[in-house]
């Protein structure tokens, strides 16, 4: 999740600690992931609705931290591998699914049709972009490429949540038209680059 050196050893200060508290006590990272999902997902399902954004967004950038966590935790203990991956993999669709379904919801109770649509768009191609990774990986290429990754989506996501929470107009229905729109560009490079590295390993056929 964290690509940058620097932002890495930042993160370890503060990440570090409890994931050696928790392995020292023997909790398995994948009962902090399952936690850090559902709470994460309770959080938005909860409070977007209700209006409670600047909540929302503390209580699931909290529960995000287990993202890190696990993955610190599985490190320590040697316990890396397909399964724990797979289960992060799946489980942060769960999340993402849970914070943009409950911003539509929330814009529906208001009949803003603006963030409706745009959270429709940012849920969708959301999904398509990590599915479109999946398949791509299941057909023997990659699609480590696009402009609106995981992080960005849900760092865009929040910034909104949160101006929003404090009173800021029009600042959530013009974030998830972005998501939405570099999402939908996001899946078609993924498509041409998975196209180009499948021509290029038939001859160029």
């Amino acid at each position: 999740m964290l690509n940058n050196p620097a932002a890495r050893k930042v993160a370890a200060v503060v990440i570090d600690p409890p994931a050696k508290l928790l392995v020292k006590l023997k909790v398995s990272p994948d009962v902090v992931t399952l936690v850090g999902t559902v709470g994460a997902s309770a959080s938005a399902l909860i409070l977007i609705p209700r209006g409670e954004f600047i909540w929302a967004i503390v209580l699931i950038t909290l529960f995000a931290l287990s993202d890190l966590i696990d993955g610190t935790m599985a490190r320590l203990t040697g316990s890396s591998g397909p399964w724990g991956n797979f289960l992060d993999a799946t489980l942060d669709r769960v999340t993402d699914g849970a914070v943009f379904g409950a911003l539509v919801w929330w814009g529906a109770t208001q009949q803003d049709y603006w963030i409706v649509g745009g959270g429709l768009l940012a849920l969708v191609t959301g999904q398509v972009t990590s599915y479109a990774k999946a398949r791509a990986e299941a057909v023997g290429a990659s699609a480590n490429v696009g402009i609106a990754e995981r992080a960005e989506r849900l760092i865009l996501a929040g910034i909104g949540i949160l101006l929003t929470g404090f009173g800021v107009p029009y600042v959530l229905p013009v974030v998830l038209w972005i998501v939405g729109v570099a999402g939908v560009i996001t899946v078609v490079q993924r498509m041409v680059e998975v196209r180009r590295q499948l021509k290029k390993d038939r001859g160029g056929a």
